[in-house]
């Protein structure tokens, strides 16, 4: 008889003082997510004079940054910590609900973008486009984030899906994908976090001029208390996606030895075959 053992590759586990960490951390991070849709709500609604449409360029502008806040940063955020919540998971269950996350997002996003150009182009007079630096920011958050979700649907959908039929030999090409996707994906929140901050400061000083902003009236605080929420997002999901210790549990592999000069890599799906050197 062969012998057989069981090794573990990755990440993944964690001790009970790891776990009890992480999911604090977690905690904070879905308290300053829900906190800072509902203080965008609050301060849209009770400051700004709630809703239009086009009827009321002024109130058109306020779906701007609520929709951008759902899209990029709560929808966004809660797509990113799929693959550290939900550990124990089928991995195919995981790749849907972060597709479906980020799928939510589109709309969001597409109708902020909307919004913010009608009530630029209705106003009277009209005001510019894309003079300033929180608008340059957007649009190349806008762009990657365009470039994420091509590649969740098209690049996607053909290498985790329809390469399927051949596991073994797109094996190399569709782990290959994954730190690209990640990668651009943490870039795109980011900045996406920065162009917020630089929007807060560019309305607040709008809204709030000839020195009243200065003056930190009630509003003022509103805006800077979710400039502060987006700051602790960074930092907290910054720390999460990137620690290696919080990473997904990669699947066990059992190596069985047979009584000769090779060996058996059993996976759950699949055997492999490998001469020894």
């Amino acid at each position: 008889m062969g012998r057989s053992h069981r090794q573990s590759y990755g990440g993944g586990e964690m001790s009970v003082a790891a776990s009890l960490v992480f999911y604090f951390l977690v905690f904070l991070a879905e308290i300053l997510m829900f906190g800072l849709l509902s203080l965008v709500l609050f301060w849209v609604v009770y400051y700004r004079g709630g809703f239009k449409w086009r009827e009321d360029p002024a109130r058109e502008f306020n779906f701007h940054p609520v929709l951008m806040v759902a899209g990029f940063i709560f929808f966004m955020g809660h797509a990113m910590l799929v693959y550290r919540l939900f550990r124990c998971c089928n991995k195919l269950t995981a790749k849907l609900l972060h597709t479906f996350l980020y799928l939510l997002a589109v709309p969001c996003i597409v109708v902020g973008v909307i919004t913010v150009f009608d009530s630029h182009n209705l106003r009277v007079p009209p005001i510019p486009n894309l003079y300033s630096l929180h608008s340059w920011l957007g649009l190349v958050t806008v762009g990657l984030f365009a470039l994420q979700v091509t590649h969740t649907l098209v690049v996607g959908f053909f290498s985790f899906w329809l390469l399927l039929c051949c596991e073994q030999g797109t094996a190399s090409f569709r782990s290959g994908l994954v730190p690209v996707h990640a990668t651009f994906g943490i870039i795109t929140f980011m900045l996406a976090i920065a162009t917020c901050v630089t929007g807060y400061t560019e309305k607040a000083f709008f809204v709030m001029s000839n020195g009243l902003y200065a003056q930190l009236p009630d509003e003022a605080w509103v805006v800077n208390a979710q400039a502060a929420c987006l700051a602790g997002l960074a930092i907290l999901m910054g720390f999460l996606l990137y620690s290696s210790r919080y990473a997904r549990a990669s699947h066990p592999v059992a190596i069985v030895d047979p009584p000769s000069n090779s060996h058996y890599v059993m996976t759950q799906k699949t055997y492999y075959y490998r001469d020894q050197m």
